[in-house]
């Protein structure tokens, strides 16, 4: 398939996988001599109609010279895609490019004439879309940069396909048909109507995963125990709602029936469809039934069998092999090595899992890479007590095992749509594309809470099986980027769960003050000071004595709540001597009856010991609401949801909180002040996200910048080489032209070049020691300050050579004094998978050794900016600690603006480090300053729709 061209070799880049609109997924290739066949057969299936609106005239057959010409393509001025499934054409598009009057051309000719054709069993799966999308990126590639199309007034279908596509047109009528022409360069329209079918295509293809209609378990043994007899019988007791099969090759061809389910030998023999088909087969089998799958229609497989990437390099080979094997026949992929899926909905009550027991129906949606967190994760929200607070139900659950296909991404797109899911928990330990999950874990959070914990974060390599990119960014920066996208990020397991029970049961506070009360005034100091620690602001606890009532509970809890000064209540409580079971349901029903009447504010309880009291106060067979309407996320998934006070206080998923059965308000109860407190920090600071989400700013416009003038000289210097440093002048032009002046700095090879510069500057002047060793380093003596004239200027010159060495090894230069200040550091790093990133933190000993930096994504907003040099911990310095005068802000911000847009506007700038950035009472001074500047990493995430490629 891959044969040399006409004159190009065959472009292997710009085959990919993509998901359609109703999420199957075809393969896109380019067409090449060996397609003749393919061609013919395909176009066979093509309807009269469809053929008329494709050539203008009854066109019943190809002719030899249309299959010449259709299949000989030079790559360059000729290009023509498929669509494939199961190895045979379903969709081609082709560009001519044409000159001026509309005759074949070559470049640099920069217009092509595009036209399509797809089969009609297949229209309206959005395949014109994305043979768009690949056929307007590979135009760009060859130079092209404008596309015309003619087509007749009553293909409204291929009308519709253009128009929508976001780009920048214009649409004539002549001679009876429609003319549209429009420009290929991405526009933020096309990138949100991109982004949107993205959305809808990928959130069905795991619907179709989650939801399936009839499941065949194949590997079924014929005995009992074993995994597929196991999964089998976990989706027959679950009350699966579909139709079920066992399947086994080594099945007596009379067996009808196991375990009461139809029994088959091979997919094939399964009279009707299959949806999905869960695969339990030793490795070596899988690419077998894979073939028998593909073959009946089966639209997704969930593959338990181990022994692919997690076993090794050949291991690794064969998961590739099943991947691009099953997206041969248009299926996705949970797994391999994958512990399995639920969904609870009454709909479906689908277990096809390793879970002995189906979870209880809740809003809470789980995502695990690893099957051992998966079962930790279920067992903790499925059993009452044990440190966690009883009932507490689940929507769905996947665990990817090696995340061949479907990953945390897809479930993020499924997630946002679905109604039943209101909390999202995700355990990762690989980030596959950082950029693309950032972007959707913004989308996500605006509409509901994402609570992420990433395993192997110290590590410093995917665990095996996890074919990811590596981003060269801490695990501290990746954090930060995580929480700027609304993601609440925690560290273990517990505090995953323990995030995900408040944010289910409770409505989001409204702001950090924290009002106490119990009857333990230990316990309650405790919870005091861990609200500190957390940044809350907590009130002095109450302590209502061990003598206290449920009466007297229910009593201070409702004062607590109508404090206007009080935005969270924790309750603590410690058991009631000789009461039991019985005084723990009293005090529960007076706390559920307490908190019920002010249901836009989070109660949480700590008590010293899980038992009756837990499940008194969750006490309800789910967290599902039973009367209470539901609204789905926004149907464009490009809008972010206003986040209002009012919104912010709701629950995830935009929904107040529903009532349980009984009319009682769910709590959430913890066995210790840390985890309850460390629960509410979160929640506290996801409000916060969300009502900052409202309005996240602008990225200014600034009139002097020359954009034109810098991209000229990137070119100019990228001519020399691959990547390059800029020397210091160049340094200073490039940034001048973005409004970032740096502090002029004279080299001073020998004291009477020193005395010549500091006469050019002008006294007082500083001299410094540039060798690596000693950048930076004021601590280590290379810098002499405030030298008032050329005799100090000659001894300090001296003195350095003396103690660090020859002029040579010290690289000494002088520059003029800069007013007195707070030195910082700024820095901007293209990462090639999480993508730009703006740092800022003090200069010295407080970003080197204790790593206070604070980081955003590029571009960054004035609010961006703003929050930035406020998130680090050594921030008071900047304003006013101790007495001292505070720093100008506002030039500080302006800076940082300023940089972002450089390396936003310039892919080219990998590298910008400012250090040190001296910022005074008044303005700031840029001392020292680097650039380097390289071919821009591959973009995936402004591309056309992918899949990862295998």
């Amino acid at each position: 398939m891959q044969t040399s061209s006409d004159r190009h070799e065959y472009p292997a880049h710009w085959e990919a996988d993509v998901v359609l609109r109703d999420g199957g997924t075809a393969r896109v290739r380019p067409i090449t001599v060996d397609d003749a066949e393919r061609l013919v057969s395909f176009y066979e299936q093509v309807s009269d109609e469809s053929k008329y609106y494709r050539f203008f005239a009854p066109y019943p057959r190809l002719s030899a010279k249309d299959v010449h010409r259709f299949t000989h393509h030079d790559f360059v001025d000729r290009v023509g895609l498929a669509a494939t499934i199961g190895g045979e054409f379903i969709a081609t598009v082709r560009y001519d490019r044409i000159g001026a009057g509309g005759t074949p051309a070559s470049s640099p000719a920069d217009e092509a004439e595009v036209a399509f054709l797809v089969q009609d069993a297949h229209q309206g799966r959005g395949v014109a879309s994305a043979l768009l999308e690949h056929i307007a990126a590979v135009a760009r590639e060859r130079g092209i940069r404008r596309f015309a199309a003619e087509v007749l007034p009553a293909n409204n279908k291929m009308i519709k396909v253009f128009m929508d596509a976001g780009y920048t047109q214009k649409r004539s009528f002549e001679d009876g048909v429609v003319r549209l022409e429009f420009d290929l360069e991405p526009t933020d329209r096309s990138l949100a109507v991109q982004y949107a079918r993205e959305h809808r295509a990928e959130a069905r293809s795991v619907q179709r995963l989650l939801q399936p209609g009839s499941v065949a378990v194949v590997g079924t043994g014929r005995t009992p125990g074993g995994v597929g007899r196991s999964i089998l019988g976990n989706i027959r007791d679950a009350g699966y709602t579909g139709r079920l099969y066992a399947v086994n090759r080594a099945f007596p061809e009379d067996r009808k029936h196991l375990d009461g389910v139809p029994a088959c030998r091979s997919v094939r023999d399964i009279d009707g469809p299959v949806d999905l088909a869960v695969v339990t087969v030793p490795a070596e089998h899988v690419p077998d039934v894979v073939t028998e799958c593909g073959e009946h229609g089966v639209q997704g497989l969930v593959v338990i069998s181990a022994g692919y990437a997690d076993s090794g390099p050949e291991g690794r080979e064969r998961q590739r092999a099943l991947v691009r094997h099953a997206r041969t026949y248009g299926m996705r992929i949970i797994g391999p090595n994958a512990f399995g899926i639920i969904n609870t909905s009454p709909d479906v009550r689908l277990n096809a899992s390793l879970a002995p027991e189906m979870p209880r129906p809740g809003r809470i949606g789980l995502f695990a890479q690893s099957g051992a967190i998966g079962i930790a994760l279920l067992s903790r929200l499925h059993r009452r007590g044990g440190g966690v607070t009883g009932h507490t139900g689940v929507s769905t659950f996947v665990s990817s095992g090696n995340r061949a296909d479907v990953s945390g991404n897809d479930v993020l797109q499924y997630w946002y749509d679905d109604p039943e899911t209101d909390v999202a928990l995700m355990y990762l330990e690989s980030i596959g594309n950082p950029r693309k999950f950032t972007r959707l874990a913004r989308r996500t959070a605006a509409a509901k809470p994402l609570v992420v914990v990433q395993g192997a974060r110290h590590g410093g390599v995917a665990p095996q099986g996890h074919a990811v990119r590596a981003t060269r960014l801490p695990h501290a920066t990746v954090s930060a980027l995580l929480r700027q996208a609304g993601v609440i990020r925690v560290d273990t397991i517990t505090d995953l769960v323990d995030a995900g029970l408040l944010l289910a049961r409770q409505p989001l506070p409204a702001g950090p003050r924290v009002a106490i009360l119990g009857n333990s005034e230990s316990l309650g100091l405790l919870t005091y000071d861990a609200c500190l620690s957390e940044g809350l602001r907590p009130q002095p606890p109450l302590d209502l004595t061990t003598a206290a009532s449920a009466d007297d509970f229910h009593a201070a809890l409702a004062r607590a709540l109508a404090d206007d000064t009080c935005d969270a209540v924790v309750v603590t409580a410690i058991p009631t001597v000789g009461e039991g079971a019985a005084g723990d349901a009293a005090l529960a029903r007076a706390l559920r009856s307490a908190a019920a009447a002010v249901p836009t504010k989070p109660v949480l309880v700590v008590h010293v010991e899980l038992g009756g009291l837990a499940e008194a106060l969750s006490a309800a067979t789910s967290t599902a609401p039973q009367a209470a309407p539901r609204t789905a996320a926004p149907a464009d998934p490009s809008a972010v949801p206003q986040a209002t006070p009012d919104t912010a206080a709701r629950r995830g998923g935009g929904r107040p909180p529903a009532p349980a059965p009984d009319g009682a308000h769910l709590i959430p109860a913890y066995p210790a002040a840390e985890r309850a407190v460390r629960a509410l920090g979160e929640a506290v600071a996801y409000a916060q996200w969300r009502r900052d989400a409202a309005d996240p700013g602008k990225v200014p416009e600034y009139e002097e910048i020359d954009e034109r003038g810098a991209a000229q000289q990137i070119a100019g210097y990228l001519a020399r080489g691959q990547g390059l440093a800029l020397g210091t002048e160049e340094t200073c032009e490039l940034l001048g032209r973005y409004g970032v002046h740096v502090h002029r700095a004279l080299p001073a090879p020998t004291p009477d070049d020193a005395a010549a510069a500091a006469r050019t500057l002008g006294y007082p002047v500083a001299l410094k020691a540039t060798a690596p060793h000693l950048r930076h380093r004021a601590d280590l003596g290379g810098v002499r300050l405030d030298l008032a004239d050329e005799e100090q200027l000659r001894r300090a010159y001296a003195e350095l050579t003396e103690l660090f060495g020859t002029p040579a090894e010290l690289r000494p230069v002088v520059q003029g004094m800069a007013p007195r200040g707070v030195d910082t550091v700024v820095r901007a790093v293209i990462d090639p998978a999480a993508g730009a990133v703006l740092s800022f933190g003090l200069a010295g000993a407080a970003t080197q050794l204790l790593g206070d930096m604070a980081h955003r994504l590029i571009p960054v907003t004035d609010r961006d900016a703003t929050s930035l040099i406020r998130s680090i911990r050594t921030a008071p310095l900047l304003f006013g600690w101790r007495g001292s005068a505070p720093v100008d802000a506002a030039a500080l911000e302006e800076l940082l603006l300023r940089v972002s847009r450089l390396v936003d506007d310039h892919p080219e700038v990998v590298a910008v480090t400012l250090e040190p950035v001296v910022v005074a009472p008044h303005g700031l001074s840029v001392l020292g300053a680097s650039v380097r500047l390289a071919p821009p990493p591959a973009r995936d995430d402004l591309g056309p729709r992918t899949l990862p490629a295998y």
